[in-house]
């Protein structure tokens, strides 16, 4: 690997695009999905005609209640100032038991219910009673199932991808992605230990981290990161720094990652070479680290690419999936993406899909330019990954004029 740019101020970058309408969402959601959370189920589970006993539903009522007040309070004591791990679990447990339980309340409630009325099953008490059981013992099955899924190591995802452009020397290029570990309160120092086991296992060319290491500082999810530093790669080890570092203190990640023998590609490239051909490693700082106030921190692909050959292919690292139009106008042959966590929990994908142009996979976007787009090989918050599973990526380029091809 040749380095061949360094990391330079912002200047003739296009304007970040105006902000989108989830972000403007977003504002009001902290007031109002705590009492749909919890509100919502508790209403269908024990006040749409089941006549509990007495003591069921005020003390099913107050649960709710409790849920209701204690998330919040929860998680603003685990991710506010004071950082309080064991209260950040408590809180992120929550969100995500509740989110569930509300997904399979409404769902279960809309279209069970009638069809119980439909079917002749019972009568009204009797057809409330089934939906509230159904819903409970859905949600306990989903959470246990989510939560084994969220704490596994992912399943490695292999597939070939075809760049045009790419020279024949170049063709078997083996590239490993790992993304969105969000090493946090829940201690995964040996999970992520055998991560980079399965990394090593697949004797990659180029290994990429995209992103959103850990939910912290540097500092306190060192013992977390610290298996990193034995990742191997035939040529490079590369990195581009995520939204969330930009909560934890960025330039503690970047020094870290440089520590452990890592290249942070902060708006710069590197070259790979191999069988007479070259191909140009480009990484970009998230788009979220202009807003950020850290000095030279900002995604900047004129300066990431400065000095590179224009005829060369380029593979690009962007933590987003939408920073892929600015990489579709400069003629970007592959971008490589976390973020999205395919949604994590379903359904929580439309949501993402409001505000990034792809969940999950490849697809393609302009006339060249191809994104791959992880869902994440950790989790963030809530410790479930309920049908979107998490993974750990071995790309194999390939080239239309390669022996693959022949």
């Amino acid at each position: 690997m040749t380095e061949t740019s360094d990391t330079r101020s912002a200047t003739g970058e296009a304007p970040e695009a105006p902000r989108s309408r989830l972000w403007r969402l977003m504002r009001y959601v902290p007031l109002i999905a705590p009492v749909l959370l919890w509100a919502v189920p508790c209403w269908i589970l024990l006040h749409t005609g089941q006549h509990w006993p007495s003591p069921v539903a005020p003390i099913g009522t107050a649960l709710f209640a409790l849920g209701l007040v204690g998330m919040p309070l929860a998680m603003a004591q685990g991710h506010g100032r004071r950082q309080r791990d064991g209260a950040a679990i408590v809180g992120d447990t929550l969100l995500g038991g509740s989110w569930v339980l509300f997904t399979w309340s409404v769902l279960l409630g809309a279209l069970l219910r009638p069809a119980l009325g439909g079917a002749g099953v019972g009568d009204g008490q009797d057809r409330a009673r089934i939906v509230t059981w159904a819903v409970l013992g859905t949600t306990a099955v989903l959470l246990a199932w989510g939560y084994a899924e969220a704490r596994r190591v992912p399943r490695v995802r292999r597939l070939d991808v075809e760049l045009p452009r790419l020279g024949a020397g170049l063709d078997g290029t083996r590239v490993a992605l790992i993304t969105d570990t969000h090493y946090g309160p829940l201690d995964r120092a040996r999970w992520s230990a055998r991560v980079c086991e399965t990394v090593n296992g697949l004797e990659a060319d180029l290994v990429c981290h995209t992103g959103d290491i850990a939910d912290g500082t540097a500092e306190r999810r060192r013992a977390q990161a610290a298996p990193l530093g034995t990742v191997r790669a035939n040529r490079a080890r590369v990195y581009v720094t995520g939204n969330h570092e930009y909560y934890s203190e960025a330039q503690g990640w970047v020094d870290l990652m440089d520590e452990l023998g890592w290249e942070p590609l902060r708006n710069r490239h590197l070259l790979l070479e191999r069988g007479g051909d070259t191909l140009v490693v480009a990484g970009v700082d998230d788009v979220t680290a202009e807003s950020s106030g850290l000095a030279g921190h900002r995604a900047h692909l004129a300066g990431a690419l400065d000095g590179a050959d224009p005829d060369l292919p380029v593979l690009l690292l962007a933590h987003q999936p939408k920073f892929v139009d600015r990489a579709a106008e400069h003629g970007i042959d592959l971008q490589l993406s976390g973020h999205t966590h395919g949604g994590q929990i379903w359904p929580f994908h439309h949501l993402v899909g409001l505000d990034q142009p792809a969940l999950a996979g490849l697809s393609r976007h302009g006339t060249r330019t191809l994104l791959y787009t992880s869902r994440g090989t950790g989790f963030w918050g809530p410790p479930f990954r309920i049908f979107a599973p998490s993974e750990i990526t071995l790309l194999v380029l390939r080239s239309p004029r390669g022996p693959a091809a022949s």
